[in-house]
């Protein structure tokens, strides 16, 4: 379960992306830095895909490696992977330089892609393999999200080969594939921000008793397709703020809806049953070059400035952490 958006433009310009990763307590997630000039090769095949990146990177990993789940480039773009179970149909090697692994993808194109277009022209020279690393020890169906500030693509994998698609409505949850989503927008058109208007029947007036009743309909439940009109109901109905700190603010505010209580969720996984939680959630800001994180264990926020971050050497590092709430007194 993820989810994942696109927050209106600030007044000075501002655009922010915001995403979730729910998932059972089964990953060793940590910072990572991948280096401005870092040179890549796939794990995935004998003669797996090479490049050398262009773009430094700032995201979330796993097992020190550039295996990057969440992240956002120092030239506005970010990307997201996110669950597509049964949705998710990777291919056999081809060993002639196409071959990347799922986990692989976003040290690539964030690398090498300044923007959406470059990375659909990107996408199409890879050949997404079913590669699963030693250290994994889940199956990873999933699919790419890939936002600029103007636009946002998803790639698909599909049994018939992988589709790229433009993604008018800049949301994204998980199963099915995003043209059912989007069919499925037309059945939630009488959402509005506004109170229905009052209904005389038989003489007697009948008016809503509190404010909200406008969103009467909108699904509550953790379903990826009740999830995806639920943050697009948030997006399209949000007020446009004013500058960059309302932005995020903004961000943050329509993630915390989608926070996952643990135990209203379980998974069934190597391990036994296992609650989903939300164990992170991100704000890449792409104009103003910050990656934003809040993980489970601790309420604050953590921003890392894109332009004053060195580049010029690949690293990860554990999530910074006060512990929990910090103490004050009165």
């Amino acid at each position: 379960m993820c989810t994942n958006f696109k927050h209106p433009v600030a007044k000075d310009g501002t655009v922010c992306v915001g995403r979730t990763m729910e998932f059972p307590d089964v990953l060793p997630w940590e910072l990572g830095v991948l280096a401005s000039d870092h040179v890549g090769k796939s794990e995935s095949s004998s003669n797996g895909k090479t490049w050398t990146a262009k773009y430094g990177i700032v995201g979330v990993s796993g097992f020190g490696k550039p295996w990057f789940a969440d992240a956002m480039n120092n030239a506005g773009l970010s990307g997201h992977l996110l669950y597509m179970p049964d949705h998710a149909t990777y291919y056999a090697a081809k060993n002639d330089g196409t071959d990347i692994g799922i986990l692989e993808g976003l040290a690539f194109i964030l690398g090498t892609c300044s923007n959406t277009t470059e990375a659909k022209a990107a996408l199409a020279s890879l050949n997404f393999v079913n590669w699963v690393p030693k250290e994994v020890p889940v199956p990873l169906p999933l699919h790419i999200i890939l936002h600029d500030k103007d636009s946002c693509v998803v790639a698909e994998f599909h049994p018939d080969g992988m589709v790229v698609s433009d993604n008018p409505v800049q949301v994204a949850t998980n199963a099915p594939y995003l043209d059912w989503h989007l069919t499925n927008v037309a059945n939630y058109l009488s959402l509005s921000a506004e109170n229905p208007k009052p209904v005389n029947i038989g003489g007697t007036t009948f008016a809503a008793s509190g404010q909200g009743q406008g969103f009467r309909g909108l699904p509550a439940d953790e379903y990826s397709p009740s999830r995806f009109i639920r943050v697009l109901a948030n997006v399209q109905f949000a007020q446009q703020p004013a500058d960059q700190k309302a932005a995020e603010m903004d961000a943050v505010r329509i993630l915390h809806g989608f926070d996952l209580v643990p135990g209203v969720v379980m998974e069934e996984t190597p391990n036994g049953l296992m609650p989903l939680l939300t164990m992170w959630s991100t704000v890449s800001n792409l104009t103003g070059n910050r990656y934003i994180y809040n993980t489970i264990g601790d309420p604050q926020w953590y921003a890392i400035d894109l332009a004053k971050t060195d580049f010029s050497k690949s690293r990860s590092m554990p999530f910074t952490t006060t512990g929990g709430f910090v103490d004050l007194t009165v």
